[in-house]
């Protein structure tokens, strides 16, 4: 049932003591009515008499309606108004101050019923209070827990739409952003579990919270990878410039995690970046058994294309990244590649400057390396393709090496931006060296041999230890 209030309703007082008076009033008329006929039928009273004997009637009745009514309003004032006015104030007063929704004084000498009223409301509003604090502990434990598996931002959008839980979603423009270690799978593989575990977590954290600190939303962390996305769920026009500022950003942030933890002991990270603008199908996917909130579409796959072919260090982004945000980057030549199942070759740029909101974000670039120890090491290389090795490797010799970079020559070509595993074909000092994960960065043919510059992407520490000491003892 629904109540629409009438701004022409009167108050308790009013009804209460008006209904009285007319009723007083109607109860004197019909008295002053019987009186006058029965005396002028039984007594025969003329005119005159009639007259003057309604005027006494009349004084009287006027003396009682006015003595009724002062005293009913003085009484029903103090029994029934004023405690239902009390209540009325507080009920108001709630608007303003919900804490003081339970402070009613009435009189001792109240009736039961508006007593139970008041009883009757304090309880009912105690519980409210208690569910609705309980409902706000549950709507901000729901926030907070699937906060850090979700985006905050998607999940006030899931429990505020009454169609967040529907399957379905919604074509898009977003940036997105892919980045992922080098080598930490392989490093995991010779150290204890739950260090690595632990390292792993301080990494996301503190690339989590650059992410959420440029706007966007984590759509997934895969192993040691992040998949992020800017531009959803809501859209701003600056989305390419915060996605590259915060790669940038988060390319920084881990020259100073590496400057910590090598301290520890552990080996020093390394992540690539890859960035792509374009189209996207953004909702829910999935069954009513099991969805999740996630991106899919052609400009993911492009921006993980894209970050495969990122060394450790480095910013790519993808040709629409750059014609949205080209007048306030600086970044390399393009280099293209074609890749499986691409009708046309993938072209990126590697970043490393942004302007943006007045500031410029560039990325702290290492102290060039000295002179690479000139050393040969007969090695075996073999081709990494869709974390496939080929089944025959390639025969080499090193040519120069230092920790972080292998320069060698090979019987047949490695084609730049191939992922390589190498081994050196030797034992010394009853040291032998452990598989070496690099990236081609570079191929030239000189007189009619192959020479392939290779990035480390991964490398064992003890293996690190002995290029190290080499390089120390050719220096002195």
């Amino acid at each position: 049932m629904m109540f629409r209030k009438n701004s022409r309703n009167n108050g308790v007082r009013e009804i209460l003591v008006m209904g009285v008076f007319w009723r007083i009033l109607f109860i004197e008329a019909v008295l002053l009515v019987y009186s006058l006929v029965y005396r002028w039928l039984a007594e025969g009273a003329g005119p005159a008499d009639l007259f003057w004997y309604a005027v006494r009637i009349i004084v009287l009745v006027a003396i009682i309606v006015v003595f009724m009514v002062v005293s009913l309003k003085q009484f029903l004032t103090k029994k029934i108004i004023d405690p239902l006015e009390r209540i009325a104030r507080a009920n108001k007063e709630m608007e303003k101050d919900f804490s003081r929704a339970d402070a009613i004084d009435l009189p001792p000498d109240t009736p039961d019923e508006i007593t139970t009223i008041v009883t009757s409301r304090a309880d009912m509003l105690k519980r409210i209070i208690k569910v609705s604090d309980e409902r706000l502990h549950l709507v901000n434990f729901i926030k907070e827990t699937f906060g850090r598996y979700l985006s905050q931002k998607v999940v006030e959008e899931i429990l505020s739409s009454k169609k967040g839980r529907q399957i379905g979603g919604a074509r898009r423009t977003v940036t997105v952003l892919m980045a992922d270690l080098r080598g930490f799978t392989s490093l995991s593989e010779s150290r204890d579990p739950e260090e690595m575990v632990q390292l792993l977590n301080r990494y996301l954290k503190q690339m989590s919270a650059i992410i959420l600190a440029y706007d966007g939303i984590i759509d997934e962390i895969i192993g040691d990878a992040i998949l992020a996305v800017f531009g959803a769920p809501e859209p701003h026009e600056n989305d390419p410039e915060r996605a590259v500022a915060c790669a940038l950003k988060m390319q920084n942030c881990l020259v100073h995690l590496n400057k910590e933890i090598t301290k520890e002991g552990y080996p020093a990270l390394e992540m690539g970046i890859g960035i792509n603008t374009g189209s996207v199908i953004v909702g829910n996917i999935g069954s009513e058994l099991r969805m999740k909130y996630g991106i899919v579409g052609e400009t993911v796959n492009r921006a993980a294309r894209i970050e495969s072919n990122s060394i450790g260090g480095q910013v790519l982004i993808g040709e629409s990244t750059c014609k949205a945000v080209h007048t306030a980057i600086k970044t390399d030549p393009p280099k293209t590649m074609m890749m499986k199942g691409m009708k046309k070759p993938l072209v990126f740029y590697a970043v490393s400057a942004i302007e943006m909101d007045g500031k410029t974000i560039a990325l702290d670039v290492p102290a060039a390396p000295g002179l690479l120890l000139d050393i040969q090491i007969p090695v075996h290389c073999w081709v990494i393709q869709d974390k496939k090795l080929a089944s025959i490797p390639i025969a080499g010799t090193t040519l120069s090496m230092d920790e972080t970079q292998i320069h060698i020559r090979t019987t047949s070509p490695v084609a730049p931006l191939t992922d390589v595993r190498l081994n050196f074909d030797f034992c010394l000092e009853a040291h032998c060296f452990g598989d070496i994960y690099a990236k081609c960065t570079a191929m030239e043919t000189v007189r009619g041999s192959h020479h392939c510059q290779l990035h480390v992407t991964a490398m064992e520490e003890k293996d690190r230890a002995v290029i190290r000491k080499w390089m120390a003892e050719a220096g002195a």
